[in-house]
């Protein structure tokens, strides 16, 4: 999917906590409900309805019909129901449910406090009904990543104010991944003619569409440098190979030392670096971390330094 080369590295900026414990521990990934991103712009494109009413239409019952045909096959699954009658009952109920929101958006339309003609009406209805189905057929999630670890808005946004960490992967070779960078600015504009065409299988269509609906943000956002991997929503074996962490300006030793012991022993080893701010300047660079120092500091018991001190003979 990608129209760019992969950058060498992509980042993941995290909170420490139990979760992304696991994450780099289990070697996991997370790919987020896509409706819980904090912008609500974000994959919330606009349809341009530049077909006639009866092709919006059209084009609406093949988008409901379709999911709906997935909802019911799913819950025949569950009941453990199958054959042809009710593949046929499926179908049926599908298309019965797609045309009465035709149906319903019919006789909305006819009502006289929208102040404007019933065509124009129907055409505002069947925008609305095509994007919030054009939406559902996305039920992936979404992986956000960055292509730069030394961002300070990145670390206070999302590195928990500069006290988390970040993950830093590669992108295996040969890998097919749903991996594409966000383009910043533009139109939200999604042609429904394109819906249309993605529908007959146009690939082309298709990408146009994606591009709207997956990887297009305000141009505010493009400090983030964000790419995406799309997959299945939820935990996954991470598609990615973790090569680098790196602990934020404000992050506690302790954690530091922690990651570092948690991760001693795996079988490709990750390299750990902390951030640090490049004197004179507002921007921030990275050290290596020499782990030896870190086991001459920890663990520790807090009475050694007292007991030491409790030989010396008093003057």
């Amino acid at each position: 999917m990608a129209t760019s080369p992969f950058p060498r590295r992509l980042y993941k900026y995290k909170t420490f906590s139990p979760q992304s414990l696991e994450l780099l521990l289990a070697d996991k990934v997370y790919f987020a409900d896509p409706s819980m991103f904090n912008d609500p712009l974000d994959t919330r494109p606009r349809l341009e309805p530049d077909l006639d009413n009866d092709a919006l239409q059209t084009l609406l019952v093949r988008l409901a019909e379709t999911r709906l045909t997935s909802t019911l096959v799913a819950a025949a699954k569950t009941m453990k129901s199958r054959g042809p009658r009710t593949q046929a009952h499926i179908a049926t109920t599908a298309r019965r449910l797609a045309q009465a929101i035709v149906q319903k958006i019919e006789y909305d339309a006819s009502n006289p406090e929208f102040g404007v003609p019933v065509d124009v009406a129907k055409t505002w209805l069947l925008r609305h009904a095509v994007e919030v189905e054009l939406f559902r057929q996305y039920e992936k999630g979404i992986l956000s990543l960055a292509s730069r670890y030394n961002c300070p808005l990145m670390w206070s946004h999302y590195g928990d104010q500069h006290r988390g960490i970040c993950f830093g992967y590669s992108v295996p070779s040969g890998r097919a991944l749903e991996l594409d960078k966000v383009r910043y600015g533009g139109s939200r504009l999604v042609r429904a003619s394109d819906v249309v065409a993605m529908l007959d299988g146009d690939g082309n269509a298709r990408n146009r569409v994606d591009e709207g609906v997956l990887f297009r943000k305000a141009r505010d956002w493009r400090y983030e440098k964000e790419w995406r991997l799309i997959g299945k929503r939820g935990l996954s074996d991470s598609p990615l190979e973790l090569e680098e962490v790196v602990f934020g300006l404000r992050c506690p030793a302790v954690v530091i030392h922690a990651v570092a012991r948690a991760l001693n022993g795996r079988d490709r080893p990750v390299k750990l670096y902390e951030i640090q701010e490049r004197p004179g300047t507002f921007l921030l660079q990275r050290m290596a971390i020499d782990v030896d120092d870190l086991d001459r500091a920890y663990p520790r018991r807090a009475l050694t330094v007292e007991e030491a001190f409790s030989t010396i003979e008093p003057v």
